[in-house]
């Protein structure tokens, strides 16, 4: 990006094929969601167990986040990230072929092991062609998947699973993220830029080093408690609204939908308001809008409310604080580390994620009428969760604001 805030074509290319990227990521790791209580009743288990198909992704991708931590950066950015992608779509199509619980478990596993470092390249690619001063706007450009992901792939994925089964969403994602794992390696230069000053200290030694600093422990900080928040709810959102609420199945998608587009949009616009603010207030102002609707949505809902806008807005407020979140993190560690940085925001978020997940899992029943039990104490948890976000968020910002140089001293004043 130029120092007058417009982009290069191939600055746009690069965040362009990266929001591809990540879109295939978010849709193969978003679909299980909403698909839950199909493949639940394919398969045979309960309906309040399907935190534990979502946690079994983000466990598995928050340790090979650990594991990239310590190698992702000693690597060209664009061959880990052909590789990491590859087996994504290899695990994707597995999961379209699994026969129980069991081994569906293990092909999520297998996909989490391969989607959790392609989240790390991806935002560390993007961190690297642009400038911190508007790195808020490419991350809300980034970000913006998931909500492309909710808008375009979820209703799609939910359409075919309705026309041809559950296992055919999964088959038609591991087809498309091949073709754009294609167009990416063919579009994206090779990115060897952070390798420029040498192989750098040895792997234990720079870990310490990048876990030694204050705001590197406030940045994972946040991004967990956002994951873990977002996660006691998200899996169980599809479950929640048609057996709790009685929300049609066929009309889930037009759920998913509404949300996606109000996110896109939404995301676009909290980009430029970290840009222009700061990444902390629109993290309160998000954090105290998210508590209204957790409110409203799960602890005192009422019959005149309606569905199809709570859960939109759900979507909105978590999708804002991301975009602040990473805006914030990505400016905490050097060019060199920020791979090795990412991978372990990958793998604290993941386990945050995992976490909230089987929390919900462990709190929620399944009622004798297939309604979800114990709902409000998993909406307790998760308003909990999130407002100790926001002070946090204004720490880390006042450790990464720069000190004041230092002013020069005053010359005397000399009679003539």
């Amino acid at each position: 990006m130029s120092r007058t805030g417009t982009t290069t074509s191939d600055e746009r290319r690069i965040v362009l094929v990266i929001a591809a990227v990540q879109f295939i990521n978010v849709l193969d790791f978003m679909m299980v969601m909403p698909l839950g209580p199909d493949f639940a009743a394919a398969l045979g288990f309960a309906p309040s167990h399907v935190g534990y198909v979502g946690g079994s992704y983000t466990l598995a991708a928050a340790v090979a986040g650990l594991a990239g931590s310590l190698f992702l950066d000693r690597f060209d950015r664009r061959t880990a990230l052909a590789v990491t992608l590859a087996g994504l779509v290899a695990a994707t199509a597995l999961g379209g072929l699994a026969v129980d619980l069991p081994t569906l478990l293990a092909t999520r596993v297998l996909a989490g092991l391969f989607g959790g470092p392609a989240v790390a390249l991806g935002i560390a690619l993007v961190a690297d062609c642009v400038a911190p001063e508007r790195r808020g706007r490419a991350m809300g450009v980034v970000m913006g998947t998931f909500s492309l992901a909710a808008v375009l792939g979820l209703p799609i994925g939910l359409e075919l699973a309705r026309l041809g089964g559950w296992r055919l969403p999964f088959f038609a994602v591991a087809g498309l993220a091949a073709v754009v794992v294609v167009a990416a390696m063919a579009v994206l230069p090779p990115q060897r830029g952070h390798l420029s000053e040498g192989p750098g200290p040895a792997v234990l030694s720079r870990l310490g080093s990048l876990l030694a600093r204050r705001a590197v422990w406030l940045a994972y900080a946040t991004a967990g408690l956002l994951q873990m928040q977002a996660f006691v709810v998200i899996p169980n959102i599809s479950a929640y609204v048609q057996h709790n609420l009685g929300y049609p199945r066929d009309r889930l998608g037009l759920l998913y939908m509404a949300g996606g587009t109000l996110t896109f949009f939404g995301m676009r616009a909290a980009g430029r308001m970290v840009d222009r603010y700061g990444s902390a207030p629109v993290t309160l102002v998000n954090t105290v809008l998210m508590t209204a609707v957790l409110w409203a949505g799960f602890l005192d809902y009422r019959a005149w409310m309606p569905v199809l806008v709570i859960f939109p807005l759900f979507m909105l407020c978590n999708g804002a604080r991301m975009v602040a979140n990473s805006a914030v993190y990505s400016k905490v560690p050097h060019p060199q580390e920020r791979a090795g940085f990412m991978a372990l925001v990958s793998a604290v978020t993941h386990v945050a994620a995992a976490a909230g997940s089987f929390l919900s899992a462990h709190i929620l029943d399944t009622l004798p009428d297939g309604s979800l039990g114990n709902v409000p104490a998993m909406a307790w948890v998760a308003i909990a969760l999130g407002l100790a976000v926001p002070p946090l968020m204004y720490w880390l910002e006042r450790v990464l604001r720069p000190a004041p140089l230092p002013q020069p001293a005053s010359r005397p004043q000399v009679a003539d």
